[in-house]
């Protein structure tokens, strides 16, 4: 088993177990991994296959019930962001998009691991809601992280941890299942993007079932902590190795 084969693999177990325990952001650890040996738009492809599974079995295993009423808006602006994520996938090179993950991973994980210290924003309502929905369909199609700025967002509202579960479990269940159809139309996912996701997605089913059936028993402060922190790190380099050859360009 060469080197490449052994890092998607490790992305894709970490990314499973991640996304099991905390609900969210399969693509981001898993995109840690492979932006650095995968072509875009093949690493996106992946991402949202194994995401939209990671999120049926934590559906399955994780139940939480959800009020329709609090999660239209989010889902409203994510079908109305899809589209256009898929518009700027297609322009998008290898650098240019480790820099957009690295800056994303610098901005985001931060910014949650001083989430309970930042205050509550008490503006925005139904319509902040969908802009975040928005951003998350935008996301979505652009790379399977359909949760990452709805998750941010419920967490700056000051949403309990399980109601925000509940949100961004069916927003992304629902986001990565017509993100998904809309590669499989436009030809992102095709016969050749097989062989990779006989390979991935059965090596995140399990890490993903142990991270949900722990979710309830553990506290995830401290494991969230850790993941974040170490993603930021990797968005450093990320930015350190691809920054330089873009300015040299």
């Amino acid at each position: 088993m060469d080197a490449t084969l052994v890092l998607i693999i490790a992305g894709a177990v970490v990314a499973g177990f991640v996304q099991g325990l905390s609900g969210f952001a399969f693509g981001l650890v898993a995109m840690s991994f492979w932006a650095w040996v995968l072509d875009p738009r093949l690493a996106a492809a992946l991402v949202v296959c194994c995401s939209l599974t990671g999120q049926i079995v934590a559906a399955v295993t994780v139940r939480r019930a959800f009020d329709l009423r609090t999660l239209a808006p989010f889902l409203a602006g994510g079908v109305v962001g899809i589209p256009v994520g898929l518009g700027v996938l297609p322009l998008m090179d290898v650098q240019i998009f480790k820099v957009f993950l690295g800056s994303l991973l610098m901005l985001w994980c931060p910014a949650m691991l001083m989430g309970t210290w930042l205050p509550h924003l008490r503006a925005g309502g139904r319509i902040g809601d969908m802009l975040a929905g928005a951003a998350g369909g935008v996301m979505s199609a652009m790379g399977g992280f359909s949760g990452v700025i709805p998750t941010l967002w419920c967490t700056l509202r000051g949403y309990e941890k399980d109601a925000q579960r509940a949100i961004i479990q069916n927003f992304n269940l629902s986001l990565l299942a017509i993100t998904l159809a809309t590669y499989v139309a436009t030809g992102i996912v095709s016969r050749e993007t097989l062989p990779m996701l006989a390979i991935v997605v059965p090596a995140m089913l399990v890490p993903s079932l142990l991270g949900a059936r722990l979710y309830i028993g553990i506290s995830e402060a401290t494991f969230r902590k850790l993941v974040l922190s170490l993603l930021t790190c990797t968005g450093l380099a990320m930015l350190v190795s691809s920054v330089p050859q873009l300015l040299g360009r």
